[in-house]
């Protein structure tokens, strides 16, 4: 059950004698919006197969991804960050399974466990990594490194070959035109990395993707192994 979700899988025993009644598997649609930005947190969610884009939204009504949370993590920080509200809004980006559990119920946990506490702040520090180095990504490189980079996370968080999106999606989450998504993707896939196909992007080779990516995918990459890695120790 909790090893579909790595964040949960690092859950003490003792601890998850706690959690497990609490739990509660649902479905996510694509499009689902699961918080909004400024709304309080009742719920928070652990994907285990769905990947969640937690967007930035302007006064104009443009947005932009500012991270993205699969299997490795959740959906709703903010409910034991000592703020009443997110700042940001939570979409479904790709369907799929995750649980829910009340964020009362995290927080108590949060507050009463050292054990969760501090794999909540790890998983949070991995977050922000995340969030700092899109910035810094969608500044200084190439629109074909940030595509890279954007397609190896989300093939990182699930177990199959193919995302279902298309590039106008993905100009709207990377915050670029539609244009410069297109030619990044034609190049990507004359090279043999990808393949696009009426709204589907097949991974065809995975390390030629990795070596177009820029160093923000290794960065990223490696903060969420650390917080695995220290979970289970």
């Amino acid at each position: 059950m909790r090893s579909s979700n790595q964040l949960l899988s690092c859950v003490s025993e003792e601890d998850w004698l706690r959690w497990q009644p609490q739990l509660k598997l649902v479905e996510l649609e694509t499009e689902q919006v699961l918080h909004e930005s400024g709304d309080k947190q009742l719920q928070i969610y652990f994907p285990t197969t769905a990947i969640v884009s937690l967007l930035h939204i302007l006064e104009n009504g443009g947005s932009t991804e500012i991270a993205m949370t699969g299997r490795e993590g959740m959906v709703g920080i903010s409910s034991f960050m000592g703020s009443n509200s997110t700042p940001c809004r939570g979409v479904v980006q790709q369907p799929g399974w995750a649980y829910k559990v009340p964020s009362a119920f995290v927080l108590q946990e949060f507050e009463s466990s050292s054990h969760v506490m501090q794999l909540m702040l790890r998983f949070t520090q991995a977050l922000i990594t995340q969030m700092s180095q899109v910035a810094v990504c969608n500044r200084h490189h190439a629109i074909e490194q940030q595509l890279s980079r954007w397609l190896l996370l989300n093939f990182d968080r699930i177990d199959a070959h193919v995302l279902v999106i298309t590039q106008e999606k993905m100009s709207s989450l990377l915050g670029v035109r539609r244009e410069g998504i297109t030619r990044a993707a034609g190049q990507l896939q004359e090279q043999g990395l990808i393949q696009c196909n009426r709204g589907h992007m097949h991974l065809l080779n995975r390390a030629g993707l990795h070596a177009k990516a820029c160093e923000c995918y290794d960065v990223v990459k490696h903060e969420y192994e650390k917080l695995n890695a220290s979970g289970r120790s």
